[in-house]
């Protein structure tokens, strides 16, 4: 079989052609820049967003096939793919937390870690009525998922962009909860101008010396701003962050962080310098330290 147009052979043009057939080839196309695992997910993300087709319904309607047009647009997404382009923002949205949301580069993709720690959040304060703060708030997915599952908590976030906040307002609205969101630069920044019980934080931490780690798709795409301190003053919004939160957290308040998984023992020093008490160091599903919490 002659490859559809975009994956080979140009010259042949197709008006139709099964979706199981298409999936060989999208997979044969990707998985020398992936793996052959990988493609295949992304295949059925994209099958799922654009024709609202899951697997089981293709294993079902094998039969199905894609349009003249329809093959086309695929061979446009696995052109953006091929240079490593985030799934995610070639289709607009993520998950997390059970909940959709929209992405688009000028915010971080939601991490499976960042998960475990609005689980750990949640799991310590189920059915009470909080006042919540989210620093660095990106995609608002902290504070939604926050916000989703504490109905009576108060969530409030804040980021520095103005873009960030824009997509993260949609996506409240998306969710059907409301958070107040605050446009405004945590390093410069002194009171907070109110308490709060929980203050939760996930700020930049990638040292520029840990760059070779990150894979393309994040280093090419993903905002730096989000992602990357310098090297020689790894910890500095942690350092911010926890002098707001003396200030700002009512007492026996609780502060959370996901953390650089190699600068765990240095965050924890850093807290109990500060004065923070019950500090707690936990790992995430991979084993890595990702996740601190204190007391004031």
């Amino acid at each position: 079989m002659p490859l559809p147009s975009g994956l080979g052979h140009s010259q042949f043009r197709y008006f139709s052609m099964k979706i199981t057939d298409y999936r060989f080839q999208f997979i044969q196309t990707l998985a020398p820049l992936y793996d052959a695992a990988e493609a295949e997910s992304f295949f059925y993300l994209l099958l799922e967003a654009l024709r609202q087709m899951k697997r089981i319904d293709l294993a079902l309607e094998p039969a199905t096939e894609f349009s003249e047009s329809e093959i086309e647009a695929w061979n446009a997404i696995i052109e953006k793919l091929k240079t490593f382009i985030p799934i995610q923002y070639i289709i607009g949205v993520t998950h997390f937390y059970g909940l959709e949301l929209e992405v688009n580069p000028d915010v971080l993709i939601p991490r499976p870690e960042t998960e475990e720690l609005v689980e750990w959040i949640l799991s310590v304060n189920e059915n009470k009525k909080l006042k919540i703060l989210d620093i660095g708030t990106g995609s608002g997915c902290i504070a939604i998922a926050l916000a989703k599952n504490l109905p009576q908590a108060q969530v409030y976030a804040i980021d520095v962009s103005k873009n960030a906040l824009a997509i993260a307002k949609r996506n409240t609205k998306r969710n059907n909860v409301q958070v107040n969101f605050i446009e405004k630069n945590i390093l410069e920044t002194d009171d907070l101008e109110q308490t709060f019980d929980i203050i939760v934080s996930n700020p930049p931490y990638v040292r520029n010396l840990e760059k070779e780690e990150i894979k393309k798709n994040v280093l090419d795409h993903e905002p730096h701003l989000a992602l990357f301190v310098d090297d020689h003053d790894a910890l500095l919004f942690y350092r911010k962050i926890a002098d707001l939160a003396l200030k700002n957290l009512v007492p026996n308040g609780q502060l959370y962080f996901e953390i650089n998984q190699y600068l765990g023992k240095e965050t924890m020093d850093l807290l109990e310098q500060k004065g923070f008490s019950q500090l707690e160091l936990r790992a995430d599903i991979y084993g890595n330290n990702r996740m601190v919490f204190g007391r004031v």
